[in-house]
């Protein structure tokens, strides 16, 4: 279980894919259905399509292109949105979800979503899984052009919110992104080591990591914020 210092904690970030909803989806639609539909569509054998696919990810991983539907939508000439609903029945909370914002909030602490997301992704999850009654502010960082990997994006988010980084914890399951959240000075940083519930549990040696937020709740709640 890892030690947070909850006594030293008023915000708290949290990611979305991943963090607080199954990976599986995710992985599942851009692995798995897009390269089988491209491959229908165009002729290719579903090893073609997956690595054509694969090349088109790599050119734009970590820039807003990549999170970015309508980028994807022209680059394909594919409907995206439509395609994700058609598997939107894998849209999914983690189990250990709810249990963890409840204590947050049962505690005073501020919790903000910070998504890379597209907002029409965000706006999809958000219709499943009921997500927005459990957090105060819901942002996605296409509001800002820029994503988490970016400290533009940490500095124009800090700006907005007026959270103090000493006093922020932040958790993602992009290792990638939690060394940028470390770069701009955030305090307390939090892995997930199982994203997605089909794939094995990870290995992580750069941050603390969970892999069930219940292992927290009871030193939660014995740190409630005072005078938030």
């Amino acid at each position: 279980m890892p030690m947070l210092a909850w006594n030293q904690i008023d915000t708290v970030l949290l990611d979305m894919d991943g963090t607080l909803l199954d990976l599986h989806f995710d992985n599942h639609f851009w692995l798995e259905l897009i390269p089988a539909k491209l491959a229908e569509r165009d002729g290719l054998s579903l090893e073609q399509a997956k690595e054509r696919m694969r090349g088109d990810y790599e050119a734009v991983a970590g820039t807003i292109h990549w999170y970015c539907l309508d980028y994807w939508a022209d680059r394909l000439n594919m409907d995206i949105v439509s395609a994700k609903r058609e598997i939107q029945h894998l849209i999914g909370l983690r189990d250990d979800t709810l249990p963890f914002l409840e204590a947050l909030h049962a505690t005073g602490r501020q919790v903000v979503l910070v998504t890379n997301a597209h907002p029409d992704s965000l706006s999809l999850k958000v219709e499943r899984t009921q997500l927005d009654r459990h957090i105060d502010t819901l942002i996605s960082t296409h509001e800002f052009g820029v994503t988490k990997e970016s400290q533009l994006l940490w500095q124009q988010l800090q700006a907005r919110l007026q959270f103090d980084p000493a006093r922020t914890l932040f958790v993602d399951d992009s290792l990638t992104i939690l060394h940028a959240a470390a770069r701009f000075g955030i305090a307390h940083l939090l892995a997930v080591s199982n994203p997605d519930s089909k794939l094995p549990i990870r290995e992580i040696d750069d941050f603390p990591a969970v892999q069930d937020y219940r292992y927290l709740l009871e030193d939660i709640r014995n740190h409630p914020v005072v005078n938030r």
